[in-house]
């Protein structure tokens, strides 16, 4: 197994950013393994996936029904919102019914914020916009209402910007369940041995942030797009938690329960069995 490279696909946010920091900073013995970081947007990630690309991924929960196939989930990675998630936000005060009538600035339709929104609104008037240009959009004028991913969510106030709605605090009032965003996916031609080695590994890496959490943070910041570090802290602290060294329980049924009723609800075309590494 010496000197095998692993490609390692993540988004440009500070907490995938936190994740793998010992593996970018090679701080934790890998064992003849390294690591290619392919750092993309996580609509760019959810296509590579379904194409096949990459050996290991960061994936939109709403994604990985689709590529069920090739990829099992990592039980390490896990992105959960618990009582918070992607903000709608709107530059007037706006109620859920004006919403179902204006057009609304997305992250990507294979997003699991996406997929939130159409649980919460079913149908919906959308445009995809990159998620780093969606407070610009809102702010021309060019759509009514955007859907916030990444530290979106902690900076809209401060550029004046109205709340309509959480969709992770809408789902905890739901189902009394966190929502799970995204996850890391890996290939399962792998194999067994290489698929246990690179899930310690990862599982390694995310502790490894935890306990040394202050150059993690700093390594971090410059994936913030301009937040000082105690916003990337608080950032890297709502995402990065329990569920992300492993789903639990709890985890495992939320992500259940929110492809279930994706499916019910026709957003996705088949019914997910989940497959854990």
């Amino acid at each position: 197994m010496n000197n095998r490279e692993i490609t390692l696909g993540h988004s440009p946010d500070p907490d995938d950013a936190f994740m793998f920091y010992a593996l970018a900073a090679d701080k934790i013995e890998t064992d003849g393994l390294s690591f290619k970081h392919i750092i993309e947007d996580i609509e760019t990630l959810n296509r590579r996936a379904i194409n096949a690309e990459l050996d290991v991924t960061a994936v939109s929960i709403h994604a990985y029904a689709y590529v069920l196939d090739q990829y099992a989930l990592l039980t390490s990675g896990a992105s959960m919102g618990d009582g918070y998630g992607p903000l709608l936000i709107s530059r007037e005060p706006m109620g859920v019914e004006e919403l179902r009538r204006t057009t609304i600035a997305v992250p990507g339709m294979m997003t699991t914020a996406y997929l939130a929104l159409r649980l919460f609104l079913g149908e919906a008037n959308t445009v995809v916009v990159p998620f780093d240009k969606i407070m610009d959009a809102v702010e021309a004028g060019a759509v009514g209402a955007g859907l916030l991913i990444h530290e979106g969510q902690l900076t809209y106030a401060k550029r004046g910007f109205h709340k309509i709605a959480d969709l992770g605090e809408w789902w905890k009032s739901e189902t009394g369940l966190p929502l799970p965003l995204g996850g890391n996916a890996i290939k399962k031609s792998l194999g067994p041995e290489l698929i246990a080695k690179v899930s310690d590994l990862l599982r390694e890496s995310i502790q490894f942030g935890l306990d040394h959490r202050e150059p993690a943070v700093r390594h971090s910041m410059k994936y913030g797009r301009g937040m000082e570090e105690s916003l990337t802290d608080e950032f890297v602290g709502m995402y990065v938690n329990d569920y992300t060294i492993d789903y639990g329980e709890r985890g495992r049924q939320a992500v259940r329960l929110l492809l279930d009723r994706a499916h019910q609800a026709g957003v996705i075309p088949n019914p997910v069995e989940l497959e854990f590494a």
